[in-house]
């Protein structure tokens, strides 16, 4: 049988998928599994890193049922970025809960370090500004704050790492990482491409717990399992999951742009060889590292709030029956009834960074209805990325010619169209609704030898274009208002009881 279909493994948040495709990128085969995500306490977020491994291992089981394990020439993985897990290198057992990327626990170690004025060094270093949102503070509440994972490291017995790294030392023996994903720990120089002694010591990890650097796509390794008949799956690509979705959306050149939105909704730009001028609003990232040594560089923003909020109104108020009934729902009100919604369930990403702050409802009347909420919620979330995407032209002085985008909620037509009338600018829905598994199959592809980037793009053409309908003086009215709320809705955040001033700038 001849090897000659890429398997794209995409650990996201949610859930994890296996999707097999043939050379020219069509998709053959796919099974997903589902992943719980616990909150414990306020602003803490958490899942069980053993649930992460067996969906993994469930989903390529079936797509190897499907098409017959002899016929996997690459395998790519994407994992879900910013989120940690402790575990012991003899016995491979997770020492803790996996600490997810939008887990706040770590905010005393972040104040702290701020507090001591390393904030500007580190984001000089990293290309990012200390927050709760990235690795490194994860990793230091956990030697800190788990008995088990400080013994496991004076014993020498510790590894720590993103989920990239647990995964490939469960199924491959060795933990691995790309320099997508280490850019987004805050333990990663940016400008040498490789781990910074200076941040190691600064957040006190030891360098031999983390996991070996390795570029984006080439020969990576091999992974096994027992349920897998005995297949041994070449891994030519590893990347974090934004950057996969980035390249599945076939932007290897600067100037491309997309949004993807799932938990989040996340916003990156490519820029070029060099590392981004990114200022104090946005991202510097690695987009991906070639087998060649090439390495290509983003510019990134999130928003950490949005399918997390449907979620939560369907969950948690019972205001939808399913979060896919929201854009009906929305529609049912001819407008949001004066009904604002900050989707800060998580704190605020860029450009603000305000990890304190917190969901806010304002403009309730007794004429409310369940449909202002939701239309409310909508805005909120294509509100949060208008702020995203005007950053990013602010920075780069450049316009792009539309918005590429693609995620679960890319289906909901409603905020497709408020986002495009709130950037006044083109929103292209590509026709992958998943990028993401694209890309990190196209990666592997490459990685692997048997395609290039060109074939990516052919296999994900824009589907439709939604055109902005508002006039420009409507939408500089609705943007100033929402600027006027934010700042507002922030002054009110409640943490753990005490009301705090989080006025947001964008610092």
């Amino acid at each position: 049988m001849r090897a000659d279909l890429l398997l794209a493994i995409d650990q996201g948040t949610t859930s994890t998928r296996a999707v097999a495709y043939d050379l020219a990128l069509k998709p053959v085969a796919h099974a997903a599994r589902p992943l719980e995500t616990r909150h414990p306490r306020a602003g803490w977020v958490e899942q069980d890193p053993r649930q992460i491994l067996a969906s993994l291992v469930e989903s390529v089981a079936e797509v190897l049922q499907a098409v017959g394990p002899g016929r996997i020439a690459a395998v790519g993985l994407d994992n879900q970025g910013e989120t940690v897990v402790a575990w012991d290198a003899e016995s491979g057992r997770a020492l803790a809960p996996a600490i997810s990327w939008q887990c706040r626990r770590s905010e005393a170690v972040v104040e702290r370090l701020r507090a001591a004025g390393h904030g500007p060094a580190v984001r000089r270093r990293t290309g990012l500004p200390l927050d709760p949102y990235f690795s490194a503070g994860k990793m230091t509440w956990l030697l800190e704050e788990v008995p088990e994972v400080g013994r496991a490291r004076q014993e020498g017995r510790l590894r720590l790492g993103t989920v990239d790294a647990w995964l490939t030392a469960q199924l491959g023996g060795e933990p691995l990482t790309d320099p997508s994903t280490a850019s987004r720990t805050q333990l990663f120089d940016l400008h040498r491409l490789a781990w910074s002694e200076e941040l190691l010591d600064l957040f006190g990890v030891p360098a031999q717990t983390l996991p070996r650097l390795v570029g984006s796509a080439g020969r990576l390794g091999i992974l096994r399992h027992p349920t897998w008949d005995g297949a041994e799956l070449p891994l030519t690509a590893l990347a974090c999951d934004q950057q996969a979705a980035l390249a599945g959306h076939g932007a290897f050149e600067p100037g491309g742009i997309k949004a993807t939105y799932g938990t989040g909704v996340f916003v990156l730009a490519t820029t070029g060889s060099t590392p981004p001028q990114h200022g104090e609003q946005l991202l510097g990232t690695v987009a991906w590292q070639l087998a060649d040594g090439t390495t290509t560089y983003a510019l990134d923003g999130g928003v950490f709030t949005a399918g997390t909020l449907l979620g939560w109104l369907t969950d948690g108020l019972g205001v939808l029956g399913d979060a896919q009934a929201s854009e009906a729902v929305a529609r049912s009100v001819p407008n949001d009834g004066g009904v604002l919604l900050l989707p800060a369930l998580a704190g605020l990403g860029a450009p603000w960074w305000r990890p304190e702050a917190r969901g806010v409802i304002a403009g309730i009347s007794a004429a409310t209805r369940r449909g202002h909420v939701v239309r409310a919620a909508l805005d909120g979330i294509a509100n949060r990325v208008a702020d995203v995407v005007e950053a990013m032209i602010e920075t780069t002085a450049q316009s792009p010619e539309a918005l590429r985008v693609d995620g679960g909620l890319s289906k909901n037509a409603y905020l497709l169209e408020r986002q495009a009338d709130l950037l006044g600018l083109p929103v292209d829905v590509a026709s992958a609704a998943e990028s993401t598994a694209l890309g990190i199959a196209g990666l592997a592809g490459i990685g692997a030898g048997l395609i290039g980037p060109e074939a990516i793009t052919a296999a994900n053409p824009v589907a439709r274009r939604i055109n902005p309908r508002s006039a420009a003086n409507t939408r500089e009215r609705e943007r100033e208002a929402w600027r006027a709320f934010l700042v507002r809705a922030a002054e009110l955040t409640i943490v753990d009881g005490d009301r705090r001033d989080a006025s947001p700038s964008k610092t």
